[in-house]
């Protein structure tokens, strides 16, 4: 396999990780420890998910789609669609969790972490299917060089 391949199938990854960690927090959310002295804050945990699993699930998806665009790959596009869409349909669930959270645990960075990746997760799905769609180029041929068949 290509590294075009093996980053596609990283970003995969780790967007499966980011969704399964932010189910993770929202189903600690909604009955936290009765101990309510540790002082628990959403906010940082979730930019702590953002930056290890989704930001470099992005660039990931990001750097197989650079390398694959001239010669298309429809297993970089089913894999980036893929990770696209799983995105998507997580933060849309995560969204419906919201109501079910300990009402003093939710802020802001709560309410708008799904919506930003879901809006975000459809440019990923519409790249991923311009990846499916182009087409391999032909080599281009030098018409002014003859001397190989001398």
């Amino acid at each position: 396999m290509a590294l075009e391949k093996y980053m596609a199938i990283a970003g995969l990854v780790l967007s499966i990780f980011f969704v399964a960690e932010i189910f993770t927090l929202f189903n600690f959310m909604i009955d936290p420890a009765d101990n309510d002295s540790f002082g628990f804050e959403a906010a940082p945990k979730l930019y702590q998910f953002i930056s290890l699993s989704i930001a470099p699930a992005t660039i990931m998806m990001g750097v197989s789609f650079h390398l694959s665009k001239r010669y298309g790959s429809k297993f970089n596009g089913m894999v980036i669609i893929l990770s696209g869409i799983i995105v998507l349909l997580g933060m849309a669930f995560a969204s419906t969790m919201i109501d079910d959270l300990k009402p003093d645990l939710v802020d802001f960075s709560v309410e708008i972490v799904p919506i930003i990746f879901m809006i975000t997760s459809i440019p990923v799905i519409v790249f991923g299917i311009r990846l499916l769609k182009t087409r391999p180029r032909k080599p281009k041929k030098n018409y002014l060089e003859d001397s190989d068949y001398f």
